[in-house]
């Protein structure tokens, strides 16, 4: 898969790197750090300009919503309540997670789909969901670009540590979610 990729920014450039990274963002297998890191040595290699790979790579907009949940939801167990919840999350911190998760394996996929889903303000979404896009796509570039020919070997480190990071991530956050319930189950059982 990697190979195709490598060779779809080769040939069509700009196009290419948008169009891919929608399908990551969607939930396709787009290796998208690796795309990132590589366009960015292709930056390097001068066969691609900052300005543009950094616009392509930016151009990603806001999809789905409250209505395909309010339609399908009840199908996969989300109720109104769980959505008042989830909304309230995301009002409290959420948004935070808006500029975090693209650093995270499989969270890029979901937050900009809890955002839609809890709706969540424009210019809030906007503020958080493309600082921490600038944020992503600036350190893949960079990567890519100062690494030169180097590329590749690094690029395979950074995501295997990614990749142990998320994991060390979902084990904390859900060993809190385990704390606090039974914290709270056994604070009302006194």
């Amino acid at each position: 898969m990697e190979s195709q990729i490598i060779a779809w920014i080769t040939q069509y450039g700009y196009l290419a790197i948008f169009v891919l990274l929608i399908f990551g963002i969607v939930g396709l297998p787009v290796p998208d750090e690796t795309l990132l890191t590589f366009t960015g040595y292709l930056i390097y290699r001068r066969e691609l300009s900052m300005p543009l790979a950094f616009a392509a790579a930016v151009a990603l907009g806001r999809s789905f919503g409250l209505a395909l949940l309010q339609r399908f939801g009840k199908h996969v167990h989300l109720t109104p309540e769980r959505l008042a919840r989830a909304h309230a999350w995301f009002e409290r911190i959420g948004h935070w997670a808006l500029t975090v998760g693209y650093f995270i394996p499989g969270v890029r996929h979901l937050t900009a789909y809890a955002a839609g889903m809890t709706e969540v303000a424009p210019h809030q979404f906007a503020l958080f969901a493309y600082s921490g896009t600038v944020l992503w796509v600036t350190a893949f570039l960079s990567l890519g670009y100062f690494l030169g020919e180097r590329w590749k070997v690094v690029e395979l480190h950074v995501e295997r540590y990614l990749v142990g990071l998320s994991i060390a991530l979902a084990v904390l956050l859900g060993g809190y979610w385990i704390w606090r319930k039974w914290g709270r189950s056994n604070n009302q059982g006194h």
